[in-house]
C-alpha cells in the first residue's frame, strides 16, 4: 500500500524553532514540520550526535535545519538560542516549547529547594523566557506558540514525579494566559499534552514494569509513540486548520485521560 502524506500548504516556508528537538517527540516534530516544507531551527543540549544526525537527515531530504545548542535551565542561554534561531531563519513564525524533562524521581517529602529550582527552571521558566524572546519576532506578522504540557499536569504524575507534574501544570496555565494576551498580535498560543509516549524519557525514568502498569490504564491498549503526537502540533501550527483555536490543550493519550 502506498503511504499517503497529508500536505498542509500554509506551513511551507514557515520559520519555526523547535526546542528539545534532538530525540523523542521533538525529533518527530522536526521530521513532520520539515516534511511540510517548514524552515527549522532545532534546539538541543546534551544529545549532540542525535541532533546532528537529524539535521543531516532533513538536509538530505531537501529541508532546512539549523542546530542551536543551549542549556534551557539557564535563562540567558534560552534567550541566546531564540535569537540565534531568528537570525539563522531571518525571523520566526512559530515557536514550539518542547524542551523539558523529569530530571529525577523524587517524592515531595524528600524534595529539596535545589530539586524544585532545577525542574521549574527547565520545564516552566524556560517556556516563559523562550516565548518572551520570540514574541518580538512574531508581533508584526503573527504566528504561533505551541507548548508541550503532559497528562501529568492533570493527574499529578506517578510516584516521584510530582514536581514534574506541577511544572507541567504551570505550562498549561501559562498557555491559557499567554493566549489571552498574545492573540491581540495575531499570535495563537496552544498546547499539546502527551500521555505515556515510548521515548527516551521513559527509557530513562520508568521501568518496564511501570510501563506495563501504565499501559493497562490506556483504553487503546498500547503506549504512544512520538509520531502519534505530531499531527496535533501540525494542526495547531496551521492557520488554515486551526485559525480559531486559541488557548486550547489537546490531550494525546490513547484515552487514558478524558477531561
Amino acid at each position: 500500500m502506498t503511504e499517503t502524506r497529508l500536505t498542509i500548504p500554509d506551513l511551507a516556508g514557515k520559520a519555526v524553532l523547535i526546542t528539545g528537538a534532538s530525540t523523542g517527540i521533538g525529533a518527530a516534530l522536526a521530521r513532520a514540520f520539515a516534511a511540510q516544507g517548514a524552515r527549522l531551527a532545532l534546539h538541543y543540549n546534551q544529545s549532540a550526535e542525535a541532533a546532528q544526525a537529524l539535521a543531516r537527515e532533513i538536509a538530505d531530504a531537501g529541508g532546512t535545519a539549523h542546530l542551536v545548542r543551549a542549556d534551557f535551565s539557564k535563562s540567558d542561554e534560552v534567550r541566546r538560542a531564540v535569537e540565534e534561531a531568528a537570525a539563522a531563519l531571518g525571523g520566526l513564525d512559530g515557536l514550539i516549547n518542547n524542551a523539558g524533562g523529569l530530571l529525577k524521581r523524587v517524592a515531595y517529602e524528600q524534595a529539596s529547594e535545589a530539586d524544585y529550582d532545577a525542574i521549574m527552571d527547565l520545564n516552566a521558566r524556560s517556556v516563559v523566557t523562550a516565548s518572551n524572546a520570540a514574541i518580538p519576532h512574531m508581533k508584526k506578522n503573527g504566528g504561533f506558540i505551541i507548548n508541550t504540557s503532559s497528562i501529568a499536569a492533570r493527574n499529578g504524575g506517578r510516584a516521584g514525579s510530582g514536581l514534574y507534574a506541577s511544572s507541567k501544570a504551570f505550562v498549561s496555565s501559562v498557555t491559557r494566559g499567554m493566549a489571552k494576551e498574545l492573540i491581540a498580535y495575531g499570535i495563537r498560543v496552544n498546547a499539546v499534552s502527551p500521555g505515556v509516549i515510548a521515548t527516551p524519557f521513559h527509557e530513562r525514568y520508568s521501568t518496564p514494569e511501570q510501563l506495563d502498569e501504565m499501559q493497562k490504564t490506556i483504553p487503546q491498549g498500547r503506549l504512544g509513540i512520538a509520531d502519534d503526537c505530531a499531527g496535533a502540533y501540525l494542526f495547531l501550527a496551521s492557520q488554515a486548520l486551526s485559525g480559531y483555536v486559541v488557548g486550547q490543550i489537546i490531550e494525546v493519550n490513547g484515552g487514558q485521560l478524558m477531561p
